[in-house]
């Protein structure tokens, strides 16, 4: 019963986590404009000097913007930025870019 109890908590937040960041790809795609400058179209940065984003997990995405937005993480680029994002541009730019491709 221990095992089932577990298995069943493990799956409950596992369906939580998977539809906190069900975004809307399309929108993420538009709302990215502003970012391929310098993390590329394709999410694959021409510069050492910004990161690639291609490959990086809609979970990871979310919450570095968060950070960006909040303050929480120092960059002044980044922060502006975020700033004028919503929760749900989040959302969907975390979808969007969860489809780049390496």
């Amino acid at each position: 019963m221990k095992n089932v109890m577990s298995t069943l908590a493990v799956s409950t937040l596992l369906l939580a986590s998977s539809s906190a960041f069900a975004g809307d790809a399309a929108a993420g795609k538009t709302k990215y404009a502003m970012c391929g400058g310098c993390h590329g179209s394709n999410g694959v940065s021409a510069s050492p000097t910004y990161p690639s984003l291609a490959g990086k997990d809609a979970g990871f995405i979310k919450a570095e913007l968060e950070k960006f937005r909040s303050g929480a993480r120092d960059n002044a680029t980044m922060k502006a930025m975020s700033a004028g994002l919503s929760d749900a541009d989040i959302d969907n730019l975390a979808a969007y870019v969860a489809t780049l491709k390496p």
